[in-house]
Order: C-alpha cells, then sequence, then structure tokens
C-alpha cells in the first residue's frame, strides 16, 4: 500500500467497512480476447483505445497514413487480415473517442492536425472507410486529445501541440471557442460532470480550471513538479480533481484537490518509483478511481471518500504482461448479473492482443444488486449544443442498471445512412444535418431492430402486389390503415417531431382512389415508423407505374398524330388535283 506523505493524512486503524474492499479484477479466457490485432507502436501517451456497448476502436500500425479497426464487440479471436479500416486521415492517429450519445459515431484526431467524425454501420466494416462525416480544421500543429461534453449533444474539445484547445460545434463543423491560456504542451483535459468546467494539465506544471464557453482561467495552481507527463480526472460533481504526475525526485505520485484551492492538495501520496506515465479513471456510480500505468502489468484502485483521508486504497490486479493502454466499457456495458463495476480493455506491449479484464465485486447472490448499480448515465443528451452555448447546464440523464439495456440504436433512416457512406457524395450540409438530428434513442435489443430492417426491404415486393391487385376496395383498406405523414416521407427532413399535414398539402400525392377530402379524414393515425415505410414504398412503385402509363401515353399520342397527319396528305393532293 503506498505511504502518505501528508502530515494531516493518519494512517487507518482497524478494517474499514466498505463495499468494495474485496473487490478484484478477473481477465478474460483466450477465446473472448481479440488477437491478431496490430496495435500502434507510438510513444504518444493517450490510451490508443476506445469501446462502447457496440464496437471496440484500437489505433493500429500502418505505413503511409494513420488508421484505427473498429470490431463490433461480439467478434472476439483472431481479426481477420482483410478486416476493413477506418483511413481517412493522412498522419498517425492519435486519440480517438465514442460519441457518448450515438453508438456509431466516433471522432479521431491525428498528426495532419485534422479532427475527423465517423458513422461506423452496426454490422461493422466489411472494406476500409474514408468517407467522413464532419472535418474539423483548426489546429496548426498535431491534434493530440479528444474530450466529449458529458451533457450536451454535439460539443467536442480537442486539444492541440500548438498549445491551443477547441470548443467545436459538430453539427455546424466550426469552433464555438479556442482558448489559448496555455503557453506549453497540454497533456490532457476533463469535464465536469454537468460540463460547464474543464480541467487541464500542462507541461508548465501548472493545473489550471477553465470556463469551455468563454475560455477564461477560472483558477490554476501549481500541480505535480516532476518533469513528466501529468494528468487530470474531474471526479463527477463533488467539485473535486484527482491528478496523477511525478516528484521532484521522479516517484510516481497521485494527489487529491478541491477545485475550491489549487493552492495545496487535500492529499498528495507517493505510488512507486517506476518511469510509466499514469493514466486514471473514475466511476463516479461506486466513487472508485483506477489508476494504471503505461508499460505496467497492473492496476491500482481505489475508493473516493467525503472526509479525511479522501482517499483509500482498496488493491490492485496483477498480470506479468505490459499494458500499452486501456479503452474502458460505460457503465451502461457491464454485466449486472457477475457483479461486474468497471470494466477494462488492454493493450498488450509484447502481443497484438486486446485483452477485457472486468473489476467484480464478490457476491454470491444472482439478483440485481442496487446498492452496487445507481442510476447511471443514458446515452441521451440532457440539451442541445445550442442550448449549452447559450449558457445553459443541466445534469446528465440517468438511465436504471436494473433493465439490463446495454446496447443502444438511434433510428436512422436507411437511405440517409446510405448517402453517409457512399463515396460518390460529399456533400457536407447532409453530414452536418445527420449529425444534428435530434438524438432519439431505441432501446430495442438488435433482434427486433433486425425485423424491422428486413422488413423495410421487402415493402418494395409488398408494393407490386398490392399495385397489381384490382379490387380498388382492398386497395383502400390498405391505404386507409396509413396517415398523411406517412404518404409525404419523402418530401420531409428526417426528424423525429413531424408537423401534421393538411388536405390540401396531401391531395398531389394521394393516389387516385383516394382524391376526395373525406377519404383523406377516414385514414388512421401512423401506428409506427416501419408502416410509414411500407406506405411510402407502395406509393413510390404506384408512381413509377403512373410514369409508365405516361410513357406509353405520350407514345400512343404520337402514333395517332402520325396517322392523322398520313390520312391528310392523300386528302389534300386530290382537293389539288380538282
Amino acid at each position: 500500500m503506498p505511504t502518505s506523505t501528508n502530515n494531516q493524512a493518519t494512517s487507518f486503524r482497524g478494517v474499514r467497512t466498505s463495499k468494495f474492499r474485496h473487490v478484484y479484477g478477473q481477465a478474460m479466457r483466450k477465446e473472448r480476447c481479440y488477437e491478431n490485432v496490430p496495435i500502434t507502436r507510438s510513444a504518444h501517451d493517450s490510451n490508443c483505445c476506445a469501446v462502447n456497448p457496440k464496437f471496440i476502436a484500437v489505433v493500429t500500425e500502418t505505413a503511409g497514413g494513420g488508421s484505427f479497426v473498429v470490431i463490433p464487440l461480439e467478434k472476439t479471436g483472431r481479426l481477420d487480415f482483410t478486416t476493413g479500416r477506418v483511413v481517412g486521415h493522412s498522419g498517425p492517429v492519435l486519440d480517438v473517442k465514442w460519441n457518448p450519445f450515438n453508438d456509431n459515431v466516433i471522432a479521431s484526431c491525428s498528426e495532419d492536425t485534422t479532427i475527423k467524425i465517423w458513422y461506423i454501420p452496426d454490422n461493422g466494416l466489411n472494406a476500409n472507410l474514408k468517407d467522413w462525416l464532419v472535418d474539423l480544421h483548426g489546429h496548426r500543429r498535431r491534434v493530440a486529445y479528444l474530450e466529449w461534453h458529458p451533457t450536451a449533444e454535439n460539443i467536442l474539445a480537442s486539444a492541440g501541440l500548438d498549445h491551443l484547445i477547441i470548443i467545436w460545434n459538430i453539427s455546424h463543423g466550426e469552433a464555438v471557442t479556442v482558448i489559448d491560456s496555455h503557453h506549453d504542451v497540454i497533456y490532457s483535459m476533463s469535464f465536469n460532470r454537468e460540463g460547464n468546467l474543464l480541467a487541464t494539465t500542462c507541461k508548465d506544471k501548472k493545473l489550471r480550471i477553465l470556463d469551455p464557453r468563454s475560455g477564461k482561467t477560472v483558477s490554476e495552481g501549481s500541480c505535480h513538479v516532476g518533469s513528466r507527463a501529468t494528468k487530470v480526472l474531474y471526479l463527477g460533481d463533488s467539485g473535486q480533481l484527482f491528478t496523477t504526475g511525478f516528484s521532484r525526485n521522479s516517484n510516481r505520485e497521485y494527489a487529491l484537490w478541491s477545485q475550491q484551492n489549487l493552492n495545496e492538495p487535500l492529499r498528495r501520496e507517493t505510488i512507486d518509483s517506476s518511469s510509466g506515465v499514469l493514466f486514471p479513471f473514475y466511476d463516479h456510480d461506486t466513487r472508485m478511481i483506477y489508476v494504471a500505468g503505461k508499460g505496467d502489468g497492473n492496476i491500482r484502485f481505489f475508493e473516493v471518500v467525503s472526509e479525511s483521508p479522501w482517499i483509500h486504497y482498496l488493491g490492485q490486479f496483477l498480470s506479468g504482461f505490459p499494458q500499452r493502454g486501456l479503452g474502458f466499457m460505460p457503465k451502461r456495458g457491464c454485466d449486472t448479473s457477475q457483479c461486474e463495476v468497471f470494466r477494462f480493455y488492454k493493450l498488450h506491449i509484447t502481443r497484438n492482443i486486446c485483452e477485457p479484464i472486468s473489476m467484480i465485486v464478490p457476491r454470491k447472490s444472482d439478483s440485481f444488486q442496487a446498492d452496487l448499480y445507481p442510476d447511471t448515465v443514458a446515452p441521451t443528451p440532457a440539451m442541445s449544443a445550442e442550448e449549452w452555448i447559450s449558457g445553459k447546464n443541466k445534469p446528465p440523464v440517468l438511465l436504471s442498471m436494473r433493465s439490463g439495456l446495454k446496447v443502444t440504436y438511434k433510428p436512422v433512416r436507411l437511405e440517409h445512412v446510405d448517402k453517409k457512406l457512399s463515396l460518390s457524395e460529399r456533400n457536407n450540409e447532409k453530414k452536418f444535418a445527420f449529425i444534428a438530428q435530434e438524438n432519439i434513442v431505441d432501446y430495442r435489443p438488435l433482434e427486433l431492430r433486425g425485423n424491422d430492417l428486413k422488413a423495410v426491404k421487402t415493402t418494395s415486393n409488398l408494393g407490386t402486389k398490392f399495385l397489381n391487385s384490382n379490387n380498388n376496395l382492398n386497395t383502400y383498406n390498405f391505404w386507409s390503415t396509413r396517415s398523411a405523414s406517412q404518404i409525404n416521407l419523402k418530401t420531409q427532413p428526417f426528424s423525429q417531431k413531424k408537423e401534421p399535414l393538411s388536405p390540401r398539402t396531401l391531395k398531389p400525392l394521394v393516389p387516385s382512389f383516394l382524391s376526395t377530402e373525406k377519404d383523406l379524414h377516414k385514414m388512421d393515425t401512423p401506428k409506427s415508423e416501419l408502416e410509414l415505410r411500407r406506405a411510402y414504398m407502395a406509393q413510390r412503385e404506384e408512381l413509377k407505374v403512373l410514369k409508365g402509363h405516361l410513357i406509353l401515353k405520350d407514345k400512343r399520342i404520337k402514333e395517332l398524330e402520325e396517322e392523322l397527319r398520313v390520312t391528310r396528305d392523300p386528302l389534300s393532293r386530290d382537293s389539288s388535283e380538282c
């Protein structure tokens, strides 16, 4: 156990009561690991890995540019060498972060000074992906770190080696704030729970708290005095910050700070004398801190309390294989049936393996442990980017872990997604519209959603059968269950909130057998989005048939005009001879 260097932090005598006192780490079996992953050998001090309940993204070693691989979480085992990668950067990728409100959107930054936003299909990548959604330019040197805003949608912070932090609104592809208060290399940054404060560490050995909207420095103090990289982590809404760094004698240490006073830490502890940079991770639900060093084989974990000595050492997970980086699963992706409170994805240095490691509370009961799983952060934004920019602050939306929901899906029209992934279309306005659309999470399992997608693909056949029917009564019954908003889907931008259409607006799009306003009023409200799509597909097929009839009609008119001309010519000759 580390020894305290703070005179006020006296050692604890006796056994302290805590539900997390016996937490232990458990590495997954080989068949549940990801093998043959070409992990980057870059010396950059980032985790090189990002995880959500759908995918794992790992920065890879490539020549002639930067790339990272995206693997669906369930596809464990040996990685196929033909697996598609994200290859749009012209320089090595330095950091990747998943959007907390959309499991299919990921941000990446690179030495090419750009930040790119990507859309990953639900089934992963079948080929290399080069077409991005948004391309952000603003840094003059390489971009080292990324952080998504915890409560506002489409707000992203980036830190570059040009000593700038830029707050982006990716729905418009523009910078909201450019923070230039740093005079040296930025080592890390972290939002507080509401996202109205941003903590940073810098090579000038200063710990700063910034206002991300105005760019002003709220407070500043001296951090760790060692010359190597320091990292900072906001401890949720507690008003405390946790930092890791090096002492004057190059010993590794951590410190706990109050945001009200950065002149003196609440507690400072020496850990060991190793040389690897320490990365902190925080679980707000259990108030546990995990500390892992680059090049180490172990992970230490601590518990934060609300009184002195503030932090209690719990234990460590030991391994004989050193780690290059660590990704962690959001709390909603943990396995409650196994009392799993945290999960790491460890990138090995000596082997091309990504190994999941579960942190487990040892309990025998198979029932849901409510004391271990309070409501956690949901993949739903508390406010829009415009609301946050205007000055609003809101706590995160919470989700119950009892339901066991892990993977979330953002409903997106199929044809809309295809345009985003098409290499032939690079329309930035459409891409911004895709990013900016309202994010309403669909909590249905993948199996149910798959059935819906299959039904959408077969609607054209249903529409053809419907059009071939000569029974107008049956045809009317089919359309009478559809609403006005379903018929006019093609002409409206994709949105979850649709305004009701008037019969006047619908009249040009209504089929010939619903030509009166009386018929329009008989139509019911939509039952689901699937029925709306079916109605649209059926209408599209009918329009194709009607266009064919018009072509045949025009052709017949030309034939009749030609016959009339031939008939008139002999008559005109006979009259002239007479």
